[in-house]
């Protein structure tokens, strides 16, 4: 079957479904003793019968609510961590980044981070001071440009190191 043809059919199918789907509903409207006009009955079919996919629609499938961003903040209370910015790549698995606290610490990269995302030069980071060793530095999360602009709009993001 050529290409005309297999849309031929799919458009005839199409039409069936509808035809039939009109039938549906004229039976069971009639059986119930009522008698409708076709443009009340041709509604019914239009609100039964799948409409045309518009990109809002996409959006709600995919849980995406518009109006506001959802963005991961460092937890400052308990767990230590701060905002950084990724200032030189040192290769294995380590970078030098510039923290909101104003020092330089090298931060490493952890396999399931290095892993996942890759970290350049430039962004926004949010890291784990060490403990034992001020510094050097986990490497917690990374923000993506559109991320890192909504911070900056907010002012969430420190004056030292707020760039974007």
């Amino acid at each position: 079957m050529d290409k005309s043809g297999l849309s031929e059919y799919r458009l005839n199918s199409a039409k069936m479904r509808i035809s039939l789907a009109r039938v549906e509903i004229r039976e069971a409207l009639s059986t119930d003793g009522l008698i409708l006009p076709n443009p009340i009955i041709e509604e019914i079919g239009r609100s039964i019968l799948p409409r045309k996919r518009r990109y809002d629609d996409d959006k709600e499938a995919l849980g995406e609510q518009t109006g506001y961003v959802r963005v991961r903040l460092p937890n400052t209370r308990g767990g230590g961590e701060i905002f950084g910015i990724a200032d030189q790549l040192l290769g294995a698995s380590r970078i030098r980044v510039m923290c909101a606290d104003g020092k330089s610490r090298m931060g490493r990269i952890p396999g399931k981070i290095k892993k996942r995302m890759w970290i350049r030069e430039g962004d926004l980071l949010i890291i784990r001071p060490w403990d034992f060793q001020d510094e050097k530095a986990d490497i917690l999360y990374r923000y993506t440009k559109t991320q890192s602009s909504y911070l900056s709009r907010k002012r969430m993001i420190p004056q030292q190191i707020d760039i974007f």
